[in-house]
Parts: structure tokens; C-alpha cells; sequence
């Protein structure tokens, strides 16, 4: 700090600031609330929070972050759309020449440091730190109103899900219901399927807006799927064990979040019905909160340390009203999500200070539950993967799901999954029992 006040005093300018070039912008073991004073004296026309995205999408250093904000113009007027910011990739350095004259990529910057949140709100910024999409304004404006009067009708009646954690009866800290085509499906939700170590006995059919909505939902999500595997995977080839088939959503869970307080924890969704590499089509409507993910980093078994020193940061996705975050075939199997508490919300003029989530589902017909394998318990068993250890990571593997089941002890049974290419399972006739999950 004393090295900070201490500096030569530059004179400060209201319009378009161009700093000299000295040793006082030079990186030395600053904290970033220094690093940010010193951007802050030489920009005093531009917010706290665009000066620490320019400083953080320049890992931290003062002369790059100025170099890029000496051609910045604040903006005149704010975007129609709530808590939009200029996309990061504007303070990033152009490519430079090569000697055979193409054009060099600059080097990808961290996506979040250990400890710290990254906040987004472009899309191309989503798209290119994120295993998401996201579209605003994504319906017309009067049928995402139709929508959310609706489903806050509906919402009323929800319930919060109970499910056992660590040997505790828990209930989900939001109220939430599924919603299906038919009432052949509704019943057999009833009888077949298990969530969180039981079934639902509220299951509902689709409302007429949910069901208008839904073939929207299904050919936007498509074509994203094909943009990111064009534009994102290694080679335009979709990844393994991701299916090579249109998505078909056939099932829509509806969460309501009322107040700033009501959250959801980390977490990665079961795959045991959408199979491998599952994407997920979700609609924000009403309150606008945080959608936090991390990347999941496996870790050694016997030193228990990853190879990222620069991960395990969150980064936060803005979710405004009208919204569609599409999740992505690697976002279950390498990432977890989940929505914060938050100090404070703005109430929106329809649902005050509620937020409706629906997340379209794709329900697998080889993912059926008559074909899910049962262990001694005669209960379903749930599909996860591996993701914490670097031995096995990204293997698949049934396990008992009563150890989720209130009043009931969980068994040992644990067998591998196998699945083809498009994820597909590959049956087995082999149990391995064991008491250790990977």
C-alpha cells in the first residue's frame, strides 16, 4: 500500500484518458483492490465494475487493462436488457501479425481464479467461459407474460421435494413440479420413475403455454447444439457418448423461487433418464438471479491436488426475465451449478419477487426405468459419474439410491455403465459388489 501512495500523482482527465507509460503500472504484488484503485484514478468516468472485468480479462495486469480502456466510451444509454455489460472480449488485445502474415490468436486468459466470481452477461462471453448459451429475449414479450401469469397460478400449489442428505431429512429449498404431455405419462411417472431416492405425486400435464412454448424450446436448442459443436468442440465433432439425434423434449420440471433467499445448491443433474451427456433447455422468467456453475477439477487420490492452479473459481451467469440458458452435452459430466442466496432482488412487475424456472428435459427411451438395473433393495439405482478423482474421472456407474430414501438404509451395490458412442447402454450381465463408491 505504501509503495501505492507513495507513487508520482498523474493528472486525471474527464475524457478519454490516456495514461504515461512507467514503472507505476508495472505488476508488482499488488492486490487487485490497488490494482483497481489505480484504473479507478486514471478512468474516474467509468464504473468499479467494468474496471475489475477489464482487470480480470487481463489476469490482473494494470498496463494491459489501461492500454485496452484507452479507446473506451461509456455508454450513453443503458441496453434494454437488465444487467447487460459490453462484452469482455472488447478489452482483450487484437490478434498480431504472424511472420506468414496470418493473424496469431491471443492467449486464452483464465475463466476464474480460485476464490474469486466471474460475472457474465453477453452471450459470446457465456458461450466462450461457459458449457452454456444463453438467449434473451427469447419469446415475444406477451407470450413469456402469458407464460409466467400461468405457472405463478400453477406455483401456488407446489411443493418442496424431501430427500434424505448425510443421514438428515431435508427438504429443497424451492417449491417445484413436473409437468408431462399426457396422463399415460403423468401415471407413469407415478409408478415408475424415482427422484431423489422416491417418486412424485405431483405430477401435472403440460399447460396450453408450456405446451405452445415447448416446440420453440425444441428447435432453438437444436440448432445451439449444432452451433456448439461447430464452433466448440475439438474438430466440429460432437463429443463421445453424445447423442447424434435431435433433442425431443418430452418432460418440463418448473422450480418457483419466492424471495431473494430461496436457492438451490451445487450440484450436477442425475442423468439416470436423460443418459450421457445430457442437455438441458431452461427458461428464466420473472426475478432475475445468479446462475453460478464451477468446472469440476479431478483430483490425485494420494495428493489430492489437481493440475489447475488457477481453478475451482465460480463464475456467475445473469439470468434475466425471458431468458433461455441452454446447457450443454458437457455440463453435467464436468461442471456443477446452482442458484445463490441473494442479498437483495428487483421485484419484477408481474411476479413480484418470484422467479420461474422451467427446464425442458429430453427423457431417453433407453434410459426407461424398466431397463434401469435394481440392486438387493429391489430399488431403481441411480446413474452418476465420475468426477472428483482423477482415477476413472468421467466413467459411468449404477449405484443403490436408497441411501437418498428417508427412514432406509442404503446397500453396496455399485456396477460400471457402458455405453456405445451415442451413449447408448451397452448391457452387461456382470455385478461387481463393493462398498466403495469412485
Amino acid at each position: 500500500m505504501e509503495a501505492f501512495l507513495t507513487r508520482p500523482k498523474r493528472k486525471s482527465t474527464h475524457v478519454n484518458p490516456t495514461p504515461e507509460p512507467g514503472p507505476s503500472l508495472e505488476e508488482g504484488e499488488e492486490s487487485t483492490e490497488i490494482r483497481l484503485a489505480i484504473l479507478s484514478s486514471l478512468y474516474p468516468l467509468i464504473e468499479q465494475e467494468t474496471l475489475l472485468d477489464v482487470l480480470l480479462a487481463h489476469n490482473g495486469s494494470v498496463s494491459q487493462a489501461s492500454e485496452s480502456l484507452g479507446s473506451f466510451r461509456p455508454a450513453t444509454r443503458k441496453s434494454a436488457v437488465i444487467g447487460h455489460q459490453r462484452s469482455l472480449r472488447q478489452y482483450t488485445k487484437p490478434a498480431t501479425a504472424r511472420d506468414d502474415g496470418l493473424p496469431s490468436q491471443p492467449k486464452k486468459k483464465a475463466k476464474s481464479k480460485k476464490g474469486s466470481t466471474l460475472h457474465l452477461y453477453d452471450p459470446e462471453d457465456v458461450a466462450e467461459h461457459t458449457p452454456c448459451t444463453i438467449i434473451h429475449n427469447f419469446l415475444p414479450a406477451e407470450l413469456a407474460d402469458e407464460l409466467l401469469r400461468e405457472l405463478l397460478h400453477e406455483a401456488k400449489s407446489f411443493e418442496q421435494i424431501t430427500f434424505k442428505l448425510f443421514d438428515n431429512i431435508v427438504s429443497s429449498p424451492h417449491t417445484s413440479c413436473l409437468f408431462l404431455e399426457s396422463y399415460e405419462e403423468i401415471q407413469e411417472q407415478k409408478h415408475s420413475y424415482y427422484y431423489n431416492g422416491g417418486m412424485l405425486n405431483d405430477v401435472r400435464k403440460l399447460t396450453p403455454t408450456l405446451a405452445k412454448v415447448k416446440p420453440i424450446v425444441q428447435e432453438t436448442v437444436n440448432e445451439q447444439i449444432q452451433t456448439r459443436i461447430r464452433t466448440r468442440y475439438p474438430g466440429g465433432k460432437k463429443l463421445r457418448h453424445q447423442p447424434s439425434k435431435p433433442w425431443l423434449p418430452n418432460a418440463a420440471f418448473v422450480n418457483c423461487y419466492a424471495g431473494a433467499q430461496q436457492s438451490v445448491g451445487w450440484h450436477s443433474d442425475h442423468l439416470t433418464y436423460l443418459g450421457p451427456r445430457a442437455v438441458i433447455g431452461s427458461i428464466s422468467l420473472g426475478v432475475a438471479r445468479e446462475f453460478r456453475v464451477r468446472k469440476i477439477l479431478p483430483r490425485d487420490a494420494e495428493t489430492n491436488r489437481s493440475d489447475d492452479p488457477d481453478g475451482e473459481g465460480q463464475i456467475s451467469i445473469h439470468l434475466p426475465h425471458n431468458s433461455l440458458l441452454v446447457m450443454h452435452a458437457e455440463m453435467q459430466e464436468e461442471w456443477k451449478h446452482s442458484i445463490s442466496p441473494a442479498l437483495s432482488i428487483d421485484p419484477h412487475p408481474i411476479s413480484g419477487n418470484k422467479r420461474i424456472n422451467i427446464t425442458y428435459r429430453d427423457y431417453r427411451p433407453e434410459m426407461h426405468p424398466s431397463l434401469t438395473p435394481r440392486c438387493q433393495c429391489n430399488i431403481p439405482c441411480v446413474l452418476r459419474v465420475v468426477q472428483q478423482k482423477k482415477e476413472n474421472h468421467g466413467k459411468y456407474f449404477w449405484m443403490c439410491y436408497s441411501n437418498a430414501i428417508p427412514d432406509k438404509d442404503g446397500c453396496s451395490f455399485f456396477r460400471w455403465a457402458e455405453f456405445d458412442e451415442e451413449g447408448i447402454p451397452i448391457q452387461r450381465t456382470t455385478t461387481k459388489m463393493t462398498t466403495e463408491v469412485p
